[in-house]
């Protein structure tokens, strides 16, 4: 079973605070992973380490083949973060945005097209300012970079939040057609009933540690 996420006794300091306190994680290829847990608990870090975005000070943590510990930038083209910011630019409009995103990621403008058309963006809002977006329209807008940049990683903090009911399903449809096209996909959610449903299996991150841990043997993960 190739593995996609391994952590080993990983410590994340935030300034002095240990976010992330020893944490073992495994994540098997093709898997959809949730995390659960109390706010506070350590989720939007653990998301963001397997970015590479935050240093692991202690222990082991390889991700898709790169050793963090050693130099986490080779790893950040490989994978897509849905944080609770979405990083668009507000003067540009969710074409633009979505089109500059992807030719940044090495996409071609037809992967951002084709992205702005499954999220819905595509016709009059497509030439909107982000600034005048609604949350939802923002965060559809987000979505849309991270499908057409197709990592192999997807790592997703409350990617329901703030979006109707039509939006939640889609999201729900993006993790399954990112898993069938070969991606990985590791999210955190409050919304228990619809995330379950969703996932593969769920681990819970508490205290910056997590239990659950071991993924499921690779006949019994379901292929969208």
């Amino acid at each position: 079973m190739d593995s996609v996420v391994r952590f080993r006794a990983a410590v994340c300091l935030l300034g002095r605070f240990p976010a992330l306190a020893g944490v073992d994680l495994d994540v098997a290829a093709g898997e959809i992973v949730l995390l659960q847990g109390p706010n506070g608990a350590g989720k939007t870090t653990l998301l963001r380490a397997c970015a590479g975005l935050v240093p692991i000070t202690e222990g082991d943590a390889d991700v898709l083949g790169v050793d963090l510990r050693a130099d986490r930038r080779p790893v950040r083209p490989l994978v897509g973060l849905l944080g609770h910011q979405a990083g668009l630019y507000d003067d540009l409009t969710v074409a633009e945005n979505v089109r500059f995103w992807s030719k940044a990621g090495r996409s071609q403008r037809s992967d951002a097209d084709a992205a702005l058309a499954r999220l819905g963006l595509d016709g009059r809002l497509a030439e909107v300012p982000v600034a005048k977006l609604s949350a939802g329209q923002r965060r559809r807008t987000a979505l849309a970079i991270l499908v057409a940049r197709r990592p192999r990683l997807w790592l997703l903090d409350e990617p329901h939040a703030a979006l109707d009911q039509g939006g939640r399903d889609l999201v729900d449809g993006l993790m399954a057609d990112a898993v069938a096209a070969g991606a990985t996909v590791v999210f955190a959610s409050h919304e228990l009933d619809r995330a379950e449903a969703v996932a593969h299996r769920s681990v819970t991150v508490a205290g910056g540690t997590v239990s659950g841990l071991l993924p499921a043997p690779l006949a019994e993960v379901p292929v969208a």
